[in-house]
């Protein structure tokens, strides 16, 4: 059993060495390809690349150490160490950020990414409503379950927060549940609260999305278009220059294969030199009497 763990172990570090050192590879020639280095390091879907990319690297340096060893070490090393595990067990956990890759590929992702960018006002007044809900609502039920009918669920004002926060956004997840009728009041005044709170920024939010959807489709048609007239443009070059290249061969050509003649006007032209030929061979026949015969 520990042999088949170990080799599928293995077998998984063959796998993420495979595809670290193709990220890692693209990520340097993209680099290396960048006209602003600096611009390069500053995007936002680089840096999620480099913290993707880097726990690997940092897991070859530093060992983690097993935990079944743990209690064999000295005492004066162990919190260091444990912190030091901790860190590398969060560095390993980012590479869920290879997730996030997608968003180079994806229109979607793409949309999302530029929506959340230009709706964080509309976030920010979303999170101050459902904020001033939640301080509004935890000491009413507070004071409804625990001062009135003695409940115990809700012991404290900041306990009664994660009640407010799951009943406003409509989880309900049911681990704290008011049992008397002015706790189920207050719990419903909280429900139909959090329903109007979560909607009124939600129309502008997908206002946003639909505009912003629009425009790098928009941007994605037009990129696509400017490519294809530079590969048009690109291959009506190549034919120009080829014919200019024939042209230049045959203007460089001797001046007797000037002309390209095939065999009929060879033929032709041969026929006439004969003619001509012959007429001077008959009109030197005809004058060649003496001049005393006249």
């Amino acid at each position: 059993m520990q042999g088949e763990c170990s080799s599928k172990c293995y077998n998984m570090f063959i796998i993420e060495t495979v595809c670290v050192a193709w990220f890692s590879l693209e990520f340097v020639l993209r680099f290396i390809q960048a006209r602003s280095k600096l611009e390069f390091l500053r995007g936002p879907l680089n840096i999620i690349d480099a913290m993707a990319i880097l726990p690997y690297y940092v897991s070859l340096v530093v060992k983690e150490e097993d935990p079944d060893l743990a209690h064999e070490r000295p005492g004066g090393g162990k919190g260091y160490l444990d912190k030091l595990g901790l860190v590398l067990r969060i560095l390993r956990a980012l590479r869920i950020l290879y997730v996030m890759r997608l968003a180079r590929h994806s229109l979607g992702l793409q949309t999302l990414g530029l929506t959340v960018r230009r709706s964080t006002r509309e976030f920010g007044l979303l999170l101050l409503f459902l904020c001033v809900a939640v301080t509004l609502f935890s000491p009413l039920v507070h004071l409804a379950e625990s001062e009135l009918t003695g409940a115990h669920d809700f012991s404290s004002i900041p306990a009664s927060y994660w009640w407010a926060i799951i009943s406003m956004t409509t989880v309900g997840y049911g681990d704290m549940v008011p049992r008397s009728i002015p706790g189920q009041v207050v719990a419903l005044s909280s429900i139909l609260s959090g329903i109007l709170i979560m909607a009124f920024p939600a129309t502008s939010i997908f206002h946003m999305f639909s505009r912003s959807y629009q425009e790098l489709k928009m941007e994605h048609d037009r990129l696509f278009k400017e490519e294809c007239a530079a590969a048009a443009a690109a291959a009506a070059t190549g034919e120009l220059q080829e014919a200019g290249g024939e042209a230049g061969r045959e203007d460089s050509a001797p001046p007797g294969l000037g002309l390209h003649m095939d065999k009929d006007s060879v033929h032709s032209l041969e026929s006439l030199a004969l003619l001509g030929k012959g007429s001077e061979a008959a009109g030197n026949n005809n004058h060649s009497l003496p001049a005393a015969a006249f």
